[in-house]
């Protein structure tokens, strides 16, 4: 059980930077991972009134506010026509729609789960987060970064022509993942993403240049490069055993995935 000894309503995000200096201070997001922990939180701090609750859509990117929730991002019309549904595929089998209403993006984020379906769609394409003192850095990068005071303030991500599909694996439908897949082709080549290996995600690059210039294969070579590509990311793509599946079984979810997912991008199926 958790016991919060202050809450405070935060008006700028300088005062909220400032009482998160505190250790035992905590920024408050949507409560829904923080509750089931342990411990006494000296000072609460809501961000409620600092306008972090908006998607705004230009010419160039979204930008997407930290207290933006997981089911205004699996109904938003602009994310999901952009990414081919892969926004809302990512974030539809997470526990149930009066839970995603409360979860928001931010805490997603902030927390770099390894269990994430939100981590591992938004690695897959050309994103960056918005701290409030460390400015826009790379989502991959943040990913590595130690977590410390800043506050996350919003996520971007950058419009550039792309394909992309999401795909998990679940032993039972709001379950967290066994395995999670996003894949993105652009004119820079493929991206995959795999997460709930069950560490944090994982990002693997083409390497061998297995899959260089897909778009205009003809059917029979993509089904090819997508084999050779699938039974590459299985080799590379570390996995480890948990309650919810072994490491073997992962790493042959790795293959399929991969190959369904290439498949949909690959304009080799429906799904894409």
């Amino acid at each position: 059980m958790v016991t919060i000894q202050k809450y405070v309503k935060a008006q700028s995000l300088e005062e909220a930077w400032k009482l998160n200096q505190g250790k035992k201070n905590r920024i408050l997001g949507g409560m829904l991972w923080m509750r089931l922990g342990n411990g006494t939180i000296s000072t609460a701090i809501d961000l409620c009134d600092l306008g972090l609750d908006t998607i705004e859509e230009t010419d160039e990117e979204f930008s997407i506010g930290a207290r933006v929730t997981l089911r205004e991002l699996e109904q938003h019309v602009g994310l999901n026509t952009y990414t081919h549904d892969a926004v809302k595929n990512a974030v539809k089998d997470i526990v149930g729609v009066q839970f995603r209403n409360m979860a928001t993006i931010g805490g997603s984020i902030w927390g770099r789960f390894g269990f994430s379906d939100v981590l591992t769609m938004l690695l897959a394409l050309d994103t960056e987060v918005e701290l409030f003192k460390g400015g826009r850095v790379c989502l991959s990068d943040f990913v590595k970064m130690p977590k410390d005071r800043d506050i996350l303030v919003r996520i971007i991500i950058k419009k550039t022509p792309l394909k992309v599909a999401y795909l998990s694996h679940r032993n039972t439908k709001t379950d967290f993942p066994v395995l999670a897949c996003c894949i993105r082709l652009s004119e820079n080549g493929v991206r995959a993403v795999y997460g709930a290996r069950p560490a944090k995600a994982f990002l693997l690059e083409d390497e061998e240049g297995l899959l260089a210039g897909m778009e205009t294969m003809s059917s029979e070579e993509k089904k090819t490069a997508v084999q050779k590509f699938a039974d590459y990311a299985a080799r590379k793509v570390p996995t480890f055993g948990n309650m919810r599946g072994s490491a073997e079984y992962r790493t042959l979810l790795v293959k399929v995935l991969t190959r369904r997912a290439l498949e949909a991008v690959g304009g080799m199926t429906d799904e894409n």
